[in-house]
């Protein structure tokens, strides 16, 4: 007989948006409700994130008045996705106003659109986007729980606590959730513990074996059921290589050595089924001074050049589509690859967006920028030919003047735009294409990254975990990066990886209901 430390009817491994939207949903209809967090801080990779969540055609989008509809959202992901998982589609696209409504019912949670296009060219695009955003956050509101919420990456990777102000992006969704979570009175929150073990009673999980950062072994009974939702295996070097996911783990996004894949061997270990372990949510990354990957969210100017000098992309594109080609282009040629920038701002300014960043001082002394007066000198510092790295920016500085790309089509599309700032026409007819042109020049050098692994275990409409035979394991739910995504090898819009895990835990909370 197991001797059982703690009971509750819904036990919760996690602490991201998916993890936190399960155990409210849980919390607030009675249900007695623990949520184990292995690290220090609540929050997981989804602290880290704008909080874009990609839940469609809701009461929020009707507020903003952008005209989504099931039907545009449903067309858009079927053409992105294909038919693979038709039924979970379906129930995603289903359950995405219920759960708005839902959580938009708590006082703490309120959620509004912000522009940010969809990714792919396909039929139900919203050019402007259709993903929502949880309102900022007040310190005055959060109170004594924001010490406990995982602060963002450039300070948190620097071992710092968050500075005393509104949280935005990530850490309000956290935070939010996290109000409503206590409001309920019926979540036991715990941090530094960590589930070991799945237990399994005549093929039903029925709790997990858990164990405190101070080595307390004890064992928590889950009567309705366990929702699993700790992230993926990005932070786990020896997963990677044995399920041959591309990139490194010290290239990650993850937060440090939290998403290691522990609760997916533990549930490989009772029965379940894994797919897509080699995927991931890809990014460009800025390498940086400490060796570790820097998000690069877009491109403002520059051109991405190989290993032969020469570009093979469009430099604007979103950046998981922007990492397949990296992937594509191969590892022997294009990891890393190199940013090519020149001084038209004034210094050393990289022209894009990165999270977290370094000074240019700090990349230089590192090596991991280089700098150079001349384009022949910058080639011959990061070893690729100096007549072909000529040629290729010579020949972007003819379609910078003429305003038209006409290899890769940069500046075609509503998303290659989006960050960039307005231009003159005259000066600049396509506000994607900038020439390279004022030196002193520069390289910087970039990996591939990923904003998390997408391959887990396999799920069916209600998050329950499948066996290989496709029967599911009574009492094992699964969401998030700890499941195989429904998405596939494909990113469709800003925070799908949200929208999925938020929609399929609160589904299978439902189910431990019915």
């Amino acid at each position: 007989m197991q001797d059982w430390t703690i009971r509750c009817d819904v036990l919760v491994v996690g602490s991201g948006g998916g993890a936190l939207t399960g155990a409210y949903t849980a919390a607030a209809q009675g249900l007695d409700t623990v949520v184990l967090e292995k690290t220090s801080l609540f929050g997981g990779t989804s602290a880290y994130s704008g909080a874009a969540v990609w839940l469609p055609a809701t009461a929020v989008q009707e507020r903003a008045g952008i005209g989504d509809t099931p039907e545009k959202a449903r067309t858009y992901l079927r053409a992105v996705v294909g038919d693979n998982d038709v039924d979970r589609q379906e129930a995603y696209l289903a359950t995405a106003p219920t759960l708005v409504d839902f959580l938009e019912s708590d006082p703490n949670i309120e959620f509004e659109w912000r522009a940010f296009p969809d990714y792919y060219r396909a039929p139900g695009r919203m050019d402007a986007g259709r993903a929502i955003n949880p309102l900022d956050l007040p310190s005055a509101e959060i109170g004594d729980l924001r010490e406990l919420i995982r602060p963002e990456p450039d300070v948190d990777r620097a071992g710092r606590s968050h500075p005393d102000e509104t949280l935005i992006g990530g850490r309000a969704l956290i935070g939010r959730l996290l109000l409503a979570l206590r409001g309920t009175g019926h979540a036991d929150l715990r941090t530094g513990t960590a589930a070991r073990r799945l237990i399994v009673d005549d093929g039903r999980v029925v709790g997990v074996e858990a164990v405190t950062a101070t080595g307390e072994t004890f064992s928590i009974r889950a009567d309705r059921g366990v929702l699993l939702a700790a992230g993926g295996i990005e932070s786990n070097a020896e997963l990677r290589a044995a399920n041959g996911t591309p990139g490194r783990a010290a290239w990650t996004m993850g937060p440090n050595g939290a998403n290691t894949g522990d609760l997916i061997r533990a549930a490989v270990d009772a029965g379940a089924d894994t797919a897509l372990l080699d995927e991931a949510w890809w990014c460009p990354g800025v390498e940086m001074p400490d060796g570790s990957g820097a998000f690069m969210v877009c491109v403002r100017g520059g051109i991405l050049v190989d290993g032969s000098g020469e570009r093979y992309l469009n430099e604007s594109l979103p950046y998981d589509q922007f990492g397949r080609a990296m992937i594509a282009r191969g590892a022997d040629s294009a990891i890393p690859s190199y940013f090519v920038f020149d001084s038209a701002e004034g210094g050393p300014v990289l022209p894009a967006i990165s999270i977290p960043q370094a000074s240019a001082e700090e990349h230089l002394d590192a090596g991991t920028w280089v700098q150079a007066d001349t384009i022949e000198a910058l080639a011959d510092k990061i070893g690729v030919p100096s007549g072909t790295l000529r040629r290729t920016v010579e020949q972007f500085n003819g379609y910078a003047k003429a305003g038209v790309d006409e290899q890769f089509r940069r500046g075609e599309d509503p998303y290659d735009t989006f960050f960039c700032r307005p231009s003159k026409a005259a000066e600049a007819p396509n506000a994607a294409l900038r020439p390279i042109s004022t030196g002193p020049f520069y390289a910087a050098r970039i990996i591939l990254s990923d904003l998390g692994t997408k391959g887990g275990v396999r799920t069916d409409v209600d998050a329950r975990a499948l066996r290989e035979d496709g029967t599911a394991i009574d009492g094992l739910y699964a969401a998030g990066n700890t499941s195989a995504s429904l998405s596939g090898r494909f990113y469709p819009g800003p925070g799908v990886p949200l929208g999925t895990a938020m929609a399929f835990a609160y589904r299978a909370v439902q189910h431990m209901l019915r």
